[in-house]
């Protein structure tokens, strides 16, 4: 049950604060002012000040006060009592909170586009376990969508997205840059081509794709859109890897990220077909929830990732 306004003005006026009663309790312990004063690393001029203070807002003498020292009055050993168990529950709360904070600073949570996790993530995490190595780091991927979806439900505390835009209900920065290229097996006739394809010649041929949902197909749909949209895909399969094996057994033509497919470009297994006038350049995002950057190791991964 919550307290009104006028009970919340009450408490204010008529409840000391938490060092102050502190201060009391050491008063009472030690049976002066001064030493009490010593204690709590105050003036005993101040100390006096605020015990002074305090009687006035309670509206009782909590102290008698004579030569040989201070010790509380009857109604200012009740009041020290009270103080105790304030003091007591203050503790346990400082206490639970610390537990929460260690808890949530020990662990992160963090999901990933299949790009990012599979291309920059791992060196990612290398550095952030150089840099903490108590945090436990749990990993999950998905399509950018997906990743999305968990950042915004709480699944995960970091999210990386590929995509031209932050997705809706997330607050995001751009942490790499990527591009995606169209690539054929080496025996494809686009492979020979000199002048490169035309855009609409790209919009018009069924492509090997990603699935909806996806980073890579939203660019690419993206980019395409005014030159009559992507065509039918001839295959949609749910990762690059299963791209760009398709791609090198002849199946078709695949757009997949730059990153991708760097080690079978440079092998000769796969050939990067020039598409003329068109931009597939991407920027790849770290996602949170709407509102300030994230706090915690959340933070450290994110300054890592930028830091690179």
């Amino acid at each position: 049950m919550g307290i009104s306004d006028d009970e919340r003005s009450a408490f204010t006026h008529r409840v000391p604060d938490l060092g102050a009663l502190e201060l009391l309790l050491a008063v009472v312990r030690l049976g002066s002012v001064g030493r009490a004063a010593a204690e709590t690393g105050v003036t005993q001029p101040a100390a006096s000040a605020r015990i002074r203070s305090m009687e006035r807002q309670i509206g009782v003498a909590l102290l008698e006060r004579s030569p040989r020292g201070s010790r509380p009055t009857e109604a200012g050993a009740l009041v020290a009592e009270w103080a105790q168990q304030v003091l007591d529950a203050a503790r346990a709360l400082d206490a639970g909170v610390a537990a929460l904070r260690g808890r949530r600073d020990a662990r992160l949570r963090v999901a990933a586009s299949f790009t990012v996790a599979e291309y920059l993530m791992p060196g990612w995490l290398v550095a952030f376990h150089r840099a903490r190595p108590g945090t436990a780091v749990t990993l999950r991927t998905a399509n950018s969508a997906a990743v999305a979806g968990q950042v915004r439900t709480g699944e995960a505390d970091l999210g990386f997205v590929e995509g031209v835009r932050t997705p809706a209900g997330l607050s995001g920065t751009v942490v790499a840059r990527d591009r995606l290229v169209v690539v054929v097996a080496p025996a494809h006739p686009w492979a020979r081509r000199r002048t490169g394809l035309a855009p609409e010649e790209l919009a018009g041929t069924p492509l090997i794709l990603r699935e909806e949902g996806s980073g890579t197909r939203e660019v690419l749909d993206r980019a395409l859109a005014s030159f009559g949209g992507t065509a039918p895909p001839l295959l949609q399969l749910g990762s690059t890897t299963a791209l760009k094996a398709a791609a090198a057994s002849g199946a078709g033509p695949v757009v997949v990220s730059e990153l991708a497919a760097a080690d079978e470009l440079a092998g000769g297994r796969l050939v990067a077909v020039h598409v003329r006038d068109l931009d597939l350049g991407r920027p790849l995002r770290a996602v949170w929830p709407s509102g300030p950057r994230p706090g915690g190791p959340a933070r450290e991964l994110l300054a890592l990732t930028r830091g690179r």
